[in-house]
């Protein structure tokens, strides 16, 4: 397709900006400029929060509504025998976002409880980064945990680990992004998946962990204990995570388990909600756990983190994405499978850029994760040239319990007068009451 110069070189800051593969910025898009949109169907974006199957299911009565609708999730390409195996324990699994973070999580946390030879959480926190760096390769759970067994140093490549270890921070220094597209029938597409790289592996940690020394004799079984959200907004991504979680425990038992005995899983609900969160939080110290796998939403892991930091246990959260997260307070308890927002809202400023808009308008859920990521998607459309009066930026209160039912009224008119020709929505289930509050005060949708 022929384009201008300032086209081309649009196309390529937006690549050297982003840091992405370059099948990424393989299309050239016209600049962003500050034409008057109105008139021009406004596009549909989302993140991983609400780029799910599930998600689909709360337009059954407005079918078709999700149709066009794109956006990016931390996805790492999932090898079918992976997805055969976790399909064999929950055959009705219709989506795998964050599954094989979680897979990841629990294995690392066993592996790390192994090396240290102690369920002391601690001990198992200083081996975490080590067994994704460095040492001898190896994929399988018992590929590694023989390895891990005989005391030797290993690297862990795993579903999710695919690239580079664990940074300083206790998360990957490498991620891979998948752009989905939801099709005719509020379904993602797959055929029109795509995968973009995103990191920099020299990032990962350098550091040695403690010496350590063998097992004792006598030793109780490793807990690991779930915050994962059963219920509450975030629950539409809950199934994938539940079938990870269990495939791994399975898979790790199967291959003896750690010091020779089963590793036991204590689920738990954080609720998307911090008052749940803090009382399975509670629960899961006093059964003694090693470590808490979640929570599932950013937010909910700051408000349970000084508690499990005075307890002493480790945090260990598949999903979480919230970038200050990396420099929170936390004595070096807490860690993630899932790569920091910085790096998806390289991902998402790119796919945005790539249909050219004029204007945008991006409206999150007001906590750490929603703002947090509208943020860094800002900052990369304004690196990459967008102009920062084409912008607009919109928050709402995330739901509660008691008041289920958000009113976007507002924000949607205010959208509707702006003419936007993309709008992007950062948000869990309840994503699906902007989307309908936007058609509901005639935004037209581009499908």
């Amino acid at each position: 397709m022929l384009v201008s110069r300032g086209a081309r070189h649009m196309a390529i800051a937006v690549c050297a900006a982003l840091v992405l593969a370059s099948a990424a910025c393989g299309k050239d898009a016209p600049p962003p400029d500050t034409a008057d949109s109105a008139g021009t169907p406004a596009r549909l974006y989302g993140t991983d929060g609400n780029m799910i199957n599930t998600f689909g299911d709360e337009f059954k009565d407005q079918a078709g509504m999700l149709a066009g609708m794109k956006g990016t999730t931390p996805l790492a390409p999932l090898s079918e025998d992976f997805k055969a195996r976790i399909k064999a324990l929950r055959p009705e699994l219709t989506d795998y976002t964050y599954a094989g973070e979680t897979y990841d999580a629990i294995v690392i946390s066993a592996l790390a409880a192994q090396q240290a030879g102690s369920i002391d959480p601690t001990k198992i926190a200083n081996q975490i980064n080590s067994v994704t760096t460095g040492g001898t390769e190896c994929e399988t759970v018992p590929a590694c945990l023989a390895l891990a067994r005989d005391g030797a140093d290993l690297q862990y490549r795993g579903v999710s680990l695919k690239r580079g270890g664990f940074t300083d921070a206790g998360e990957p220094s490498t991620a891979s992004y998948a752009t989905l597209h939801f099709g005719s029938g509020d379904r993602l597409d797959d055929s029109k998946t795509e995968y973009v790289g995103a990191g920099d592996e020299s990032t990962t940690s350098t550091k040695k962990p403690p010496k350590t020394s063998a097992a004792p004799d006598k030793i109780d079984p490793l807990k690991i204990g779930g915050l994962l959200p059963e219920t509450g907004d975030l629950a539409l991504a809950y199934p994938p995570m539940e079938a990870a979680a269990a495939l791994a425990i399975q898979e790790l038992n199967a291959a003896g388990g750690v010091f020779g005995q089963d590793v036991v899983w204590v689920p738990g609900d954080d609720g998307t909600n911090p008052d749940v969160a803090k009382k399975t939080v509670e629960k899961q110290i006093n059964a003694k756990v090693s470590v808490i796998i979640g929570a599932g939403a950013s937010s909910i892991s700051r408000a349970v983190l000084p508690a499990v930091v005075k307890a002493g246990v480790v945090l260990f959260s598949p999903c979480n994405t919230d970038a200050g997260l990396s420099t929170v307070d936390d004595k070096g308890l807490y860690f993630r499978t899932a790569p920091s927002d910085i790096l998806q809202g390289r991902a998402l400023a790119d796919v945005i850029l790539r249909d050219g808009p004029h204007k945008v308008a991006i409206v999150a859920r007001n906590d750490s994760y929603g703002t947090g990521l509208q943020g860094n998607v800002k900052s990369e459309l304004e690196r990459a040239g967008f102009p920062t009066n084409s912008i607009e930026l919109l928050t709402y209160e995330p739901p509660t319990p008691a008041a289920p039912d958000i009113d976007f009224t507002t924000g949607a008119n205010q959208i509707k007068t702006n003419s936007p020709d993309g709008v992007l929505v950062i948000g869990f289930g309840e994503s699906a009451q902007i989307i309908k509050a936007l058609a509901k005060a005639g935004v037209e949708i581009h499908h």
